[in-house]
């Protein structure tokens, strides 16, 4: 007869008094970690700042604006708007297009650049890209990559009446060195 190497267990047979035993020693175990478990609301991690993160500021909006436009009687008329951070400050700006509404012809644009600083109660033009005495209306207006781009229509000379522009130029004005510089996309054409 061989011997095992492995001493007789004392236990190798289990009765149903251990097995209620442990269940309720688990049981218990559960219980009780779920009571010391901290309140989500309240847990924190180490090294985190417990503050909520700021809500993103919010683009300016263009109703209401005084813009430096004259329209005599006519109303003033925002016809396009695009928002967008020009100036990498973590703010939005707010690009307008603005004419006089008037009743025919062709009224020139003004394109302008809102802001609206922190805790202001109104936004405020703090660039014209277009003034209207330039005699030019916009089309084709878009923001994009920290880029303002439009489509500009005008006139070639004073007897071109003002219902039927007859010259195209594309327009880009991009903020550097704090100015807005405009350029010539290479797309640019005559009309």
């Amino acid at each position: 007869m061989q011997q095992s190497v492995v001493p007789e267990l004392a236990h190798t047979q289990t009765s149903p008094l251990q097995w209620v035993a442990t269940a309720t020693a688990i049981a218990g175990v559960v219980a009780l970690s779920s009571l010391v478990q901290p309140d989500a609301a309240r847990a924190a991690q180490h090294g985190t700042d417990p503050k909520p993160a700021a809500a993103p500021a919010t683009a300016p909006d263009p109703t209401g604006v005084d813009f430096p436009i004259v329209c005599g009687p006519a109303k003033v008329l925002v016809e396009k708007k695009a928002s967008g951070d020009l100036d990498g400050d973590g703010r939005p700006e707010t690009v307008a297009v603005v004419r006089c509404d008037a009743g025919s012809g062709t009224p020139p644009s003004g394109v302008y650049v809102l802001t609206q600083a922190e805790g202001a109660k109104e936004p405020r033009v703090v660039a014209t890209l277009i003034d209207p005495k330039d005699r030019l209306s916009v089309t084709d207006f878009a923001l994009r990559d920290g880029a303002v781009t439009a489509t500009l229509l005008g006139y070639s000379s004073a007897d071109v009446p003002s219902c039927c522009p007859d010259l195209r130029e594309n327009a880009k004005w991009q903020w550097k060195n704090g100015a807005f510089i405009r350029s010539t996309p290479s797309e640019a054409r005559g009309a």
